[in-house]
């Protein structure tokens, strides 16, 4: 228990108070340090994955990226652990459970996480050095490995740019939504820190001197102008004696400009126009993003902050959202959806119709607003008022922040106030918000908003982004030009200095560490390693003649329910549309429900209610995989008997005959999918390579992939016609799908949830239906390999891979190490660091299937060397046991992660269904535990044949992937 005094001193911090902040659970203490002015908040809680981080204000003062490039740079090496790369080696050898940094538009944050104490503290002191003692004043060649450089190596070459952040930013800005939604926020601040680009605009990278580089560390990274947070369940007294006596003891107090001016008022709607590359050969109709954005508050009034946040719901989110709806009708845009941003200092607002035209601004303004004053004249529908705060306080009391530990996620929120010189725990105090809120069920809440600031705002913007065929061309045309003039003005010690500086930063990034420095990187030993795995709760339990799989965990009231049904049912050629099935339930109208009434419903009376498609490979064989037709709810125990029966009207009475329905849900998930290729084209890239030689991967791509995009496109260009097909192949896979004989019902809760589920199973009116004899015959191929996936993205996500299992090797845990040691050691060096990657992974699964993926990556047939050339690497690695025992050790923190009650419940479900069981977990970890070097060069000869079989797809730009044709046995136009 912390016992502190106000105003008394601990350690160099003064205590100024302590607050209940019941919502999440927890306890705030508030310090700020004395002599050095460094605010630290600290969360006490049960949680045992402790969280800390140190964040910084950093409002740029251009668009060089200046904060993004320190964020990169000062986790490379630093006074007390001088090795190249410390973030690296804690990735490979600590217990986190998480580790990164991150910049925003006004500050950046560097968050750990772990569970393991002496871990914890580690990583700490690691994140602490780096900020304040970086490497960065000793070597030059960190800022152009991070940020930029002039590439050349000998005279007769072109100068070339390259760096991580460069490339990174060249990546971010070919996506439209990318330079969307970053010039609404610079159109709505001109005058501020907002006006500019934190990340680092492409154009303007270049600009940035290593001089300033450097002046921005001195200034904003001193602890005057820091804010730490801790988290969880800890010695608090002992953390402060640490943070004072190691680092905030040696500096003093002094004046950090680092205020961020407020934007005044610009007046109503001024309007910018920006373009986005598309390919020659593309259509430029129905491919302008049209968007009216606000400025609405500030995330330090803690009601609004939630309001809007609703109120994006309410009018943009819902299925039931009038804004969305009316715009949709309009034919004003295939896809509407909102963006409120409270993470900055001027929260805005914005509405956005994609897949629009410029020529239709004005019917787009005028629908906007004619909309909104029809909502405050006529008032909103309560049911869908009720519906978007059910649906937001779920979210707040589940705290389920995805891929980030809770603790950072609260992390987050507390930024939100705190740098705006706010309480920090303004943001997680949400019931007297909510209360508030509430109110607009019997009141004008809402409708006050929306008359108030954005029918009546005088600070909002209409930004038009509009394709451009010559955009790119011309752009790169000018840099190629600059760069050109550059050389030829350049006299001969100009040039040899460049060729110079490239071969010394070479060398920089070829050097490995020495054995004392990596040494100096803090490390537990295996004996802090738990040998023994983690049983998940699972038991097989019969209710009504259905196997359930009970997981009795404590989940606070909610009960988190799964359905998995056989689609093994559904024939080959259908498979596309069981994914299009995916999408639409829950979406369209029921016999009791109009589709807006029934999301209504949902959101009322649940957490959710989704259904997916999931697919499962057995321990030892990727050919041997079972499909699962997915129903998932999460409710408090209250509503479970509401949910049941949502569930059944949605699976045994959707109607599926409203055309126009269809075709906006069906003209949606072709403008949500173009945004998945356009950020995420390593997740497409990889999941078309597995479908070459993995049938479990041919499925999934049919269902996930280029094939289902393609798929949805045929299906929106030609929906007239086939609305009728389309229509009874959704009747006719429901009528098979939901098949009481061939499901099993997953129930993650504790006995009192597990009585009330079993109390209201029978209401779901499930019935036996006659099945195939022989399942549908999935094992297929696709028939194309080595496919070149051609956008208008400036970089690319170049994939490699194969089955192991089908050249005779079989599966040990050891690979998962050799997994790390290849992702973090031979990738992260060879394509992201020399090769200027922002990021590049490895997978080697259980299944078989090995594939490597590279992400926002200038380079194509340089890349897929070095994955052909691994071998080498594995041939001839050579590592002490300290080493192999940091490989192991940041192995075991990959699965390890800690889970949330739900994501128990889950990862139990796919052991069942993958037919792995605990004894094969268990020896996964003892064979991870026992690795040695010699284990590791033993896979050098698979990894050879492997990469030798030289199937290969690669997303990206088109002239890079026609600049290397050769490579490719196909060459498809991804949004032709």
């Amino acid at each position: 228990m912390n016992c502190f005094k106000k105003d008394s001193v601990y350690h160099g911090f003064k205590f100024l108070r302590e607050e209940d902040v019941n919502e999440i659970n927890s306890k705030a203490f508030i310090f700020e340090h004395i002599k050095s002015g460094a605010k630290l908040l600290y969360l006490q809680n049960e949680d045992t994955n402790k969280v800390f981080s140190i964040s910084f204000r950093t409002p740029p003062k251009d668009s060089t990226g200046v904060f993004h490039i320190l964020e990169h740079s000062v986790l490379c090496g630093s006074d007390k652990y001088p090795v190249k790369e410390p973030f690296v080696e804690l990735l490979k050898g600590s217990l986190n459970t998480f580790l990164n940094a991150m910049t925003f538009s006004d500050k950046t944050m560097y968050p750990v996480a772990s569970k393991n104490d002496k871990d914890f503290l580690n990583l700490m002191d690691v994140y602490l050095d780096a900020v304040f003692h970086p490497n960065i004043y000793k070597y030059e060649e960190i800022f152009q490995q991070e940020g930029w450089h002039y590439e050349l190596n000998n005279k007769d070459e072109n100068i070339s740019y390259k760096g991580v952040v460069y490339n990174e930013m060249k990546g971010a800005f070919s996506s439209p939504e990318g330079v969307l939604m970053r010039r609404i926020q610079n159109s709505l601040f001109p005058d501020t820190t907002y006006g500019f680009e934190s990340g680092g605009d492409p154009d303007v990278i270049p600009d940035l001197t290593y001089e300033d580089f450097i002046n921005s560390h001195k200034k904003y990274y001193s602890p005057s102008n820091s804010y730490i947070y801790l988290y969880g369940d800890m010695n608090l007294d002992e953390k402060l004696q640490y943070i004072d006596e190691n680092y905030l003891k040696n500096y003093d107090r002094i004046e950090v400009d680092s205020k961020i001016e407020v934007q005044k008022p610009i007046g109503k709607l001024v309007e910018s126009v920006y373009e986005y590359p598309i390919l020659q050969d593309e259509n430029e109709k129905d491919k302008t993003y049209l968007s009216l954005n606000f400025v609405v508050s500030t995330p330090t009034d803690n009601e609004k902050y939630l309001a809007f946040d609703i109120l994006e719901y309410i009018l943009l989110e819902s299925e039931a959202a009038p804004l969305k709806k009316a715009i949709i009708k309009a034919g004003l845009g295939k896809d509407v959806f909102g963006l409120y941003d409270n993470g900055i200092k001027q929260t805005y607002f914005s509405v956005i119709a994609k897949n629009s035209n410029e020529s239709q601004k004005e019917e787009f303004k005028k629908l906007v607003f004619d909309t909104l004053e029809g909502l405050v004249k006529n008032g909103i529908d309560k049911k869908l008022i009720e519906a978007a705060i059910n649906t937001r306080e779920f979210e707040l009391r589940e705290a389920d922040y995805h891929s980030y530990p809770r603790g950072l996620g609260y992390g987050i929120k507390v930024m939100d106030s705190w740098l705006y010189d706010a309480q920090p725990t303004n943001n997680l105090k949400f019931e007297e918000a909510l209360k508030n809120i509430k109110k607009a069920l019997t009141e004008n809440y809402f409708e006050k908003l929306i008359e108030e600031y954005l029918i009546n705002s005088n600070h909002s913007s209409l930004v038009i982004v509009k394709p451009s065929k010559t955009v790119e061309l011309k752009k790169g045309k000018k840099i190629n030009e600059e760069l050109i003039k550059l050389k030829e003005s350049m006299k001969e010690e100009d040039l040899s200095k460049i060729i110079s500086d490239t071969k010394k930063l070479k060398e920089r990034q070829t050097t490995g560490d020495t054995e004392e420095n990596l040494r100096k990187i803090p490390m537990l030993s295996l004996e802090d390693i738990n040998k023994e795995v983690e049983k998940l709760p699972l038991e097989e339990r019969e209710e009504d003649k259905i196997k359930v799989l009970y997981h009795d965990v404590f989940t606070n009231k909610i009960l988190y329910l799964k359905f998995y049904f056989d689609s093994r049912v559904i024939k080959y050629d259908d498979l596309p549309y069981l994914g299009l099935v995916e999408n639409i339930l829950g979406r369209v109208d029921t016999q009791k429900y109009k589709y807006e009434e029934l999301a209504n419903e949902i959101n009322i009376k649940t957490g959710d209610i989704s259904f997916e498609n999931a697919l499962f490979t057995a321990k030892d064989d990727d050919k041997d995989y079972t499909t699962k037709f997915v129903c998932k709810t999460k409710v408090i125990i209250d509503k479970v008997p509401d949910a049941i029966g949502l569930i059944n009207e949605i699976m045994h009475h959707s109607l599926f005959d409203d055309e126009n329905r269809l075709r906006e849900i069906i003209q949606e998930m072709r403008s949500r999918f173009e945004m998945i290729i356009n950020q995420s084209g390593n997740s497409i890239s990889s999941l078309r390579l597995k479908s070459y030689f993995s049938p479990s991967g041919e499925y999934s791509e049919r269902l996930n992939g280029i094939s289902f995009y393609k798929f949805i496109c045929n299906l929106d260009e030609n929906f007239s016609e086939k609305f009728n097909e389309v229509k009874k192949k959704l009747k006719d896979i429901c009528d098979v799908i939901f098949n009481k004989d061939k499901v099993i019902i997953s129930v993650t809760g504790n006995n009192e949830i597990y009585d009330k589920f079993k109390g209201e199973l029978s209401k779901l009116e499930l019935k036996s239906l006659e099945v195939p004899e022989k399942p549908e015959e999935y094992n297929k191929f696709a028939q194309s390999i080595n496919e070149g996936l051609i956008t208008s993205s400036k970089v690319q996500y170049a994939a490699k891979g194969f089955n192991f299992r089908r050249l005779g090797y079989e599966y040990s845990g050891k690979m998962k190490v050799l997994n790390s040691i290849i992702s973090l050691s031979y990738l992260w060096n060879n394509v992201r660091v020399m090769g200027g990657a922002y990021g590049c992974s490895s997978y080697i699964l259980r299944n078989g299937n090995v594939f490597f993926v590279s992400y926002r990556d200038p380079n194509l047939a340089e890349t897929l060397k070095i994955y052909d050339d691994v071998y080498k690497y594995i041939e001839n690695f050579e590592v002490d046991d300290y080493e192999m025992t940091k490989s192991i050790l940041g192995t075991i923190s990959t699965i390890d992660r800690p889970l949330l009650p739900s994501q128990i419940g889950t990862k139990s479900d796919s052991y069942y269904f993958n037919k792995l069981t605990y004894e094969d977990i268990q020896k996964e970890r003892d064979e991870i535990l026992s690795t040695r070097k010699e284990d590791i060069k033993a896979y050098a000869k698979m990894l050879k044949e492997v990469m030798s079989k030289n199937y290969i797809c690669v997303l990206g730009n088109d002239a890079k992937i026609a600049e290397n044709k050769q490579i490719f046995g196909k060459l498809i136009n991804v949004f032709e």
